[in-house]
């Protein structure tokens, strides 16, 4: 489809309607981070396990799994009371864990503020999303979930480049995906959907290379740069063509390009 050609809405739809109900689909689980806070049934530990499978998801997927679990096993497989109860000494067994960039210094960091931040609230829901904003808008709401993670005179300077705002003009990729797996819900239970103050239709598309090769292809993207703006411009076409639920159409344009186990994000 040429950039400048107009979009046909109804017909793309019926396209990325029979890709998106393909990969919408339990077997679409076992090959993708989020099978690691599918282990989980407790609210809070669901949230955990999605929030460091989230961030550590760049690079191979096998691999991105395999270090989610490590950090599970770190935490005795109970991520919400080691959150809420761990020692300054059990700390230490998180020395030493590194996933490409991500080190020990930012799993500790990221582990002190949940602790900061679960011993006065009950989900990491609320870190999402101010109750007196009368509409949801999600680049308000990372803006202020960065804000918030780095309160902290002794935040390190390394962590923040792993927890994206778009303040920064970033595509917020991970937490994009994050806040897809805790809000969308629908009767295939892929996603989670156990958020309920933000509506599905105001989530934005989790932006990779994999997504920008078909949106491009479809017209659904002209922007060069992979920014924020580059993530409204495809949710805006997304959600003509499904206002309720544009994100359904990640597993379209993910699942087009990645339906392997080796695949890298």
């Amino acid at each position: 489809m040429s950039e400048c050609a107009p979009i046909d809405f109804t017909r793309l739809r019926e396209h990325l309607d029979h890709f998106a109900d393909r990969f919408n689909c339990f077997d679409f689980i076992e090959l993708d981070p989020i099978s690691v806070p599918h282990r989980f049934s407790k609210k809070q530990d669901i949230e955990i396990a999605g929030f460091f499978s989230a961030i550590l998801a760049w690079g191979n997927r096998k691999t991105i799994i395999s270090k989610a679990r490590e950090i599970m096993t770190l935490m005795d497989d109970k991520p919400h009371d080691f959150i809420i109860h761990h020692s300054e000494s059990e700390r230490k067994k998180m020395i030493g864990f590194k996933h490409r960039t991500f080190q020990s210094t930012d799993l500790l960091y990221l582990i002190e503020f949940l602790q900061r931040y679960y011993r006065s609230h009950e989900s990491l829901e609320h870190a999402f999303y101010a109750p007196e904003s009368v509409t949801y808008h999600q680049k308000n709401a990372l803006t202020q979930f960065y804000d918030l993670v780095f309160n902290n005179e002794f935040a390190p300077s390394r962590t923040k480049k792993h927890i994206a705002s778009p303040h920064k003009n970033s595509a917020c990729k991970r937490l994009n995906m994050f806040l897809r797996w805790m809000v969308r819900k629908d009767e295939r239970k892929v996603d989670f959907g156990i958020w309920n103050s933000i509506p599905m239709s105001g989530l934005m598309i989790p932006l990779d290379v994999h997504v920008e090769k078909h949106a491009r292809n479809f017209g659904l993207l002209t922007r060069r740069s992979l920014d924020w703006s580059a993530v409204e411009e495809i949710t805006s076409h997304l959600r003509t063509m499904r206002p309720s639920d544009p994100v359904y159409y990640d597993f379209a344009l993910f699942g087009l390009g990645t339906h392997r186990d080796d695949i890298v994000l």
